[in-house]
């Protein structure tokens, strides 16, 4: 790649930096997309809940939407990691694992989260196909299944009674002492789940699709899906060198347009927001491309 000045660069190139580039794209902006290809939900078999492209593999939306994108000639893709970010007197430079360097008016993280799964024999394997983060992209196609949440305290309570829309053949698993309170314990009890305190050692499962939930005193319980929602850090750590001010939650601050607490840096997709589908993050990234490019707009007239 010959160009390396840009009005923009996204770092991240799964559907929210993808929908970003397309706003800045159709907005005649010289746009780069740095991606390093591993969106976290590349396991997943179908993605659902997201009209148009209900039940496509998320491999197939990717290349579909890469395809249209790269129609615009002023988006431009270079695949590998970007590694720096140091704000300029103009924007910011971008190097990359290879030693690339890139400079921008402007920078847009649709970078995601990393998750951190548990010590649980098989949870790996499994996440994403039938180890469930979100009932609304996947609680559809294990409805009435016998289900299993693992989760504590108020999050445990919290996602038992969101999940039980969906099957009341449902159980919670604390993995250990419950931190529910005596009224949650209670409430569950009376709506038919029930609650094990149990250590889980192990998944069993037969390629991905779980079987049987294994307890450290050798107890199995059958279950057809799991819920669980597993710590997480941010995929990258750039925003945060950069300065962008981070949640307690663990998510880059942003406004209502994407703009992170850093001028002339925004942020969208599953990095900003607990809500992780397809459709919320095409739609992040579509609003952080337009405000982008009136920010470029306003600062140029």
């Amino acid at each position: 790649m010959n160009q390396k000045n840009f009005e923009v660069v996204i770092i991240g190139g799964s559907y929210s930096g993808l929908s970003a580039a397309m706003s800045l794209g159709r907005s005649l902006r010289q746009v780069l997309v740095i991606d390093s290809g591993l969106p976290c939900n590349r396991q997943t078999p179908h993605s659902h809940n997201f009209i148009t492209h209900d039940g496509e593999t998320p491999a197939a939306i990717s290349a579909k939407a890469r395809l249209q994108v790269g129609s615009y000639k002023t988006v431009h893709f270079y695949e590998g990691l970007a590694i720096e970010a140091v704000k300029k007197q103009n924007g910011f430079e971008i190097k990359t694992e290879s030693g690339e360097l890139f400079t921008s008016k402007k920078l847009l993280f649709a970078t995601g989260v990393k998750d951190l799964f548990p010590k649980i024999k098989g949870f790996e394997e499994c996440w994403g196909i039938s180890v469930l983060h979100c009932p609304y992209c996947h609680g559809y196609e294990v409805k009435n299944e016998k289900t299993a949440i693992v989760a504590n305290g108020e999050m445990g309570f919290e996602y038992a009674k969101l999940i039980s829309n969906w099957t009341k053949n449902l159980q919670l698993c604390t993995n250990g002492k419950s931190q529910l309170n005596s009224e949650q314990t209670q409430i569950l009890k009376n709506h038919g789940i029930s609650i094990l305190e149990e250590e889980i050692v192990s998944f069993e499962h037969t390629s991905a699709y779980i079987s049987n939930i294994v307890f450290k005193n050798g107890e199995k319980i059958p279950v057809k899906a799991v819920y669980s929602r597993p710590a997480f850090e941010q995929h990258c750590p750039l925003p945060q060198i950069l300065g962008c001010v981070i949640s307690e939650q663990g998510f880059i601050k942003v406004d209502f347009v994407h703009k992170t607490t850093v001028p002339g840096i925004y942020a969208s997709g599953d990095a900003t927001t607990q809500m992780r589908s397809v459709a919320l993050a095409v739609s992040s990234g579509s609003v952080a491309g337009a405000a982008i490019n009136k920010e470029l707009i306003d600062e140029d007239f």
